[in-house]
């Protein structure tokens, strides 16, 4: 679909302002986000999409004037994304350390013993290991600055997590090779954790 030629951020079908989606849709992504995807999303030519993004990536660089942003609109794995500026690192998660005095959840533990235990892992193999939605939950140990993304998966663009070393301390240990070893402590020593594959 064309833009209107008076306004070249501009959707006519939508009746948005192409780069403000954008900035919505980024806002609430887990992954990083394909061009074609966004396009799909925002019913706009990928030509378009990728003018968008070179805009924005500019804005929030400080290009042009503009004041440089504490975030960043980062290509990874194929997909864009927000990211937090690498400067910043620290003040963040001394926030998230510092709001977040409360104890873990449930929900929260078993996801972190299953990253422990199988990392790297992606969202959706720790999805399908625990049988929920894992989303909202390793936001949150990413904000604790228990867990770190690895890495992207170059065809997919699905991030793959690991843990820090700020669980090592928190748990008193000096490196993953002294967690129990988890068949014990299942009743069948399976339901997704072999003893091949990650720490034992």
């Amino acid at each position: 679909m064309a833009t209107d030629p008076a306004n070249p951020t501009l959707a006519p079908a939508a009746g948005i302002d192409l780069d403000r989606g954008l900035e919505a849709i980024l806002m609430v992504a887990d992954e990083p986000q394909s061009l074609v995807h966004l396009a799909t999303a925002l019913d706009s030519p990928v030509a378009g999409i990728r003018s968008a993004i070179a805009r924005l990536v500019a804005d929030y660089d400080g290009v042009n004037g503009t004041v440089r942003r504490g975030f960043e609109l980062r290509e990874v794995g194929g997909g864009w994304r927000f990211y937090v500026r690498g400067e910043f690192d620290g003040v963040v998660r001394d926030f998230a350390l510092t709001q977040n005095p409360t104890k873990l959840t449930q929900a929260a533990l078993e996801t972190l013993a299953v990253i422990a235990y199988k990392q790297p892992i992606s969202r959706g193999a720790i999805a399908s290991i625990r049988a929920v939605n894992v989303d909202s939950v390793v936001r949150t140990l990413l904000g604790r600055g228990l867990i770190t993304e690895a890495y992207s998966d170059q065809e997919t663009g699905a991030i793959h997590y690991a843990t820090t070393d700020l669980l090592l301390t928190q748990l008193g240990i000096n490196s993953l090779d002294e967690l129990p070893h988890i068949s014990p402590l299942l009743s069948d020593g399976s339901d997704g954790f072999d003893h091949t594959q990650g720490v034992r």
